[in-house]
């Protein structure tokens, strides 16, 4: 089960461009050695900082957290699709997603100025309103 859950964490930290050191540094009480024997599944992180890296990274908190009680949702894809990682994601991220990708560069400066101004309610679905407004132009 560990070494499932690092395999995710690996592919996110991957995915998004950061180093072990990189990624330590953004979660609290966690350093690169930490995250290194967590990807190899010789440490067992906590769900906060499982959380805390699926913010890192870019990926569904649900995916880790899945991944680390045993469940299926976060897995790993050696498909076609380069390794990537394959997640379940609600009908609304799935909308936000391929908005932010049709979106110019201004357009996602907005949402994701949206995204990180928003934390302190922490309703996600308000962000994601909010971020799809802004992605469809109606804001």
């Amino acid at each position: 089960m560990a070494k499932k859950v690092g395999t995710l964490i690996r592919e996110a930290r991957t995915d998004a461009g950061l180093t072990q050191e990189q990624l330590a540094r953004k979660i609290k009480g966690v350093s690169a050695s930490d995250i290194s024997k967590a990807e190899r599944g010789e440490k067992t992180l906590t769900q906060d900082q499982l959380k805390q890296i699926a913010k890192a990274t870019g990926v569904t908190q649900k995916s880790l957290l899945e991944a680390a009680k045993g469940g299926t949702s976060g897995k790993v894809s050696s498909g076609s699709s380069g390794g990537k990682i394959s997640m379940k994601v609600t009908a609304t991220e799935k909308k936000l997603v391929e908005l932010y990708r049709e979106a110019d560069s201004d357009t996602k400066k907005a949402a994701l100025k949206i995204l990180r101004e928003d934390k302190e309610d922490g309703l996600l679905e308000n962000i994601l309103e909010s971020a799809i407004e802004v992605l469809s132009g109606k804001k």
